[in-house]
């Protein structure tokens, strides 16, 4: 199973604002090049899991960017389901270990990684395997980081880096140990 990172930060590392807040980002369909990568990227992957935080979050958008994909939610409660029919949406708890071994006993090999703290959770339990981290040129001075504390280092080596519209740069790092 191959644990994997599409993500945006700011360019000192942050994810959301201290409060959230996500109003720093381009808006979906303002960075055609950057949507037509993210389309690609989302074909690649058998299913995504996400934290509630993060799916909470997603659902405030009013467009479901994920498609058919199955999500699964990090929760303890039920999830309400987004407007879109075509959503597949589930509940799932367990420790990262143990929710990738339930997922790949489904026949899933790759599974996108979101949110914050799950991103975190995963990194920490060696459940992510590749990193694709987009940069946006804003300096937020605080907020959420995308990285929180680690055991030990996790190294990586970069595989591909480029510059897209409006001055965002992309950049794919798979894990080397």
């Amino acid at each position: 199973m191959t644990g994997i990172v599409y993500i945006a930060t700011s360019l000192d590392g942050f994810i959301a604002r201290k409060d959230g807040g996500l109003d720093w980002l381009p808006s979906p369909g303002d960075e055609s090049e950057s949507d037509s990568i993210f389309d690609t990227f989302l074909e690649s992957v058998d299913a995504l899991v996400m934290g509630r935080n993060t799916y909470d979050m997603v659902q405030s958008f009013g467009v479901w960017p994920y498609r058919d994909k199955p999500v699964f939610v990090l929760s303890h409660r039920p999830v309400d389901p987004p407007q879109d029919s075509s959503a597949q949406v589930n509940s799932i708890s367990g420790t990262p270990e143990t929710i990738v071994s339930d997922l790949a006993s489904y026949g899933l090999k790759n599974l996108y990684i979101d949110g914050g703290k799950t991103i975190q959770a995963f990194l920490r339990a060696g459940e992510i395997h590749r990193l694709i981290v987009t940069r946006i040129p804003v300096l937020l001075g605080g907020g959420i980081p995308l990285f929180g504390e680690l055991e030990a280092d996790v190294v990586f080596k970069c595989i591909r880096a480029e510059r897209l519209a409006n001055g965002l740069e992309q950049a794919e790092y798979e894990i080397t140990g």
